[in-house]
């Protein structure tokens, strides 16, 4: 095999530090329910440890579904992960919501739900301004770090238009593919390779 491609699907990690703001994104042969092929974007990481949200696995429930007060409301949920699946958290684009925190880039997470439900019956949050989660993905301390090590994830960074309004199912492909170099050869890897 040509030496320069010998090592192409041993995997590397492209960076050690991670923070709020960016995304994890599984590497291709990462398995379990979660974070198999996941973008995990991310809204706090510190010395206590870390919280997430996985972005491309929508369940087959809508906001009217989980929320009396959404009744009518067919916003997409996403499993955001294995931590409190019963709640339901949401990242958007407004900065008017009360009490919204400020993550990165125009991203907020949270706000008054009060608040929130009236915007949204007035139709002044639109479905490709905010992303619904059941749950979401936690860390100890230093456990995100040493996955980091492990190569579980790639770390990379995600501009707002495409975190909220990029297909789920493309989203993983995408994440990989613009990481450049042998991360464009895993993005299109089959999540099956006998199907290959």
């Amino acid at each position: 095999m040509d030496e320069q491609f010998q090592d192409l699907f041993k995997i590397k990690p492209n960076r050690k530090n991670v923070a709020v703001g960016d995304i994890l994104i599984a590497e291709p042969f990462l398995e379990g329910r979660y974070f198999s092929r996941a973008v995990v974007y991310i809204v706090e990481h510190d010395e206590k440890g870390s919280i997430g949200f996985v972005l491309n696995k929508p369940i087959s429930y809508t906001t009217s579904d989980l929320v009396t007060e959404l009744k009518g409301m067919d916003f997409p949920v996403y499993l955001g992960g294995p931590v409190e699946q019963n709640q339901l958290y949401y990242l958007h684009t407004h900065s008017e919501l009360s009490d919204a925190l400020h993550i990165d880039d125009g991203i907020y997470w949270g706000g008054d739900f009060v608040h929130l439900t009236r915007l949204i019956r007035e139709g002044k949050v639109l479905p490709e301004e905010i992303r619904f989660f059941a749950g979401y993905s936690g860390w100890e301390a230093g456990q995100l770090q040493k996955e980091l090590e492990e190569n579980s994830w790639m770390v990379g960074n995600m501009e707002r238009t495409r975190l909220l309004q990029l297909p789920w199912s493309e989203l993983w492909e995408k994440s990989m593919s613009d990481l450049g170099g042998r991360y464009k050869i895993w993005a299109n890897f089959p999540e099956d390779p006998i199907m290959n």
